[in-house]
């Protein structure tokens, strides 16, 4: 089921991932992936919390959060779909794939299930064009899959 936690608990947790970077070189990046494990995404409060105790403006927390795919401004599923739809994989019919995929669990690239259990998303190049077409559910990679393999696939998850 999709999280968004705005509890003090989870704010407690997010204050310790911020003491122990606070003051390090690079120490956005890993808050920024602490932050959407504990919360499920990293919402506009989330962002705020994090640009006082690390002393960032928050409109750079905004645009590294909102440039970088793997992190969220909305929960996601328990299981994160993404449909390579980069040059290669579009060619070798990732389209009919999404559509297949759509279809069964019944919710369009950008939704989440109203069960919490399933993200649908279209994703841009993932880089492994030579397994087109390619789709990943959270860290699996399924690659040269056909329309027909879509419901098993599914069926694991």
């Amino acid at each position: 089921m999709a999280i968004f936690n705005l509890t003090d608990e989870s704010y407690n947790k997010l204050q310790k991932v911020i003491d122990s970077h606070k003051g390090h070189m690079g120490s956005l990046m890993p808050v920024l992936h602490e932050a959407q494990k504990i919360f499920g995404c990293l919402p506009i409060e989330v962002q705020k919390k994090i640009s006082e105790e690390l002393n960032i403006p928050l409109a750079e927390i905004y645009g590294v959060v909102t440039f970088y795919s793997q992190f969220s401004l909305e929960p996601k599923g328990e299981y994160v779909i993404s449909v390579c739809m980069g040059t290669a994989c579009y060619v070798k019919n990732a389209q009919a794939i999404l559509d297949k995929i759509s279809e069964i669990i019944k919710i369009k690239p950008g939704q989440n299930s109203t069960d919490g259990k399933y993200t649908l998303e279209a994703t841009r190049c993932i880089g492994a064009c030579g397994l087109a077409p390619v789709i990943t559910v959270n860290e699996d990679v399924y690659g040269r899959i056909k329309v027909e393999d879509i419901p098993n696939i599914l069926k694991k998850y």
